[in-house]
């Protein structure tokens, strides 16, 4: 049996005051609060525009914050891994 399977990518990001928003390829939405990722909590709006859409659609980059995040990791609801491991 063949199944296919559609890893959903990025195609668009836009922010308000609590949320980064993710277009993807599959036609959804993903909210994700910016208390997950602290850097982009406390980057200005115009740092927060300075991203790249990596790999196809596959990563988030911000250059001048030093942050990369991997869609599939937003999919499955994980935040800033670095942020778990200082505050313990």
């Amino acid at each position: 049996m063949n199944t296919l399977t559609v890893k959903p990518l990025a195609t668009k990001i836009h922010f308000d005051d609590n949320t980064m928003w993710l277009e993807l390829t599959d036609g959804r939405q993903l909210g994700v609060p910016l208390a997950y990722f602290p850097r982009l909590l406390n980057a200005s709006p115009e740092q927060l525009e300075k991203h790249t859409i990596s790999g196809g659609g596959s990563g988030l980059h911000w250059d001048e914050l030093d942050e990369d995040i991997s869609v599939a990791s937003l999919l499955l609801g994980k935040g800033d891994i670095h942020a778990s491991r200082t505050s313990s």
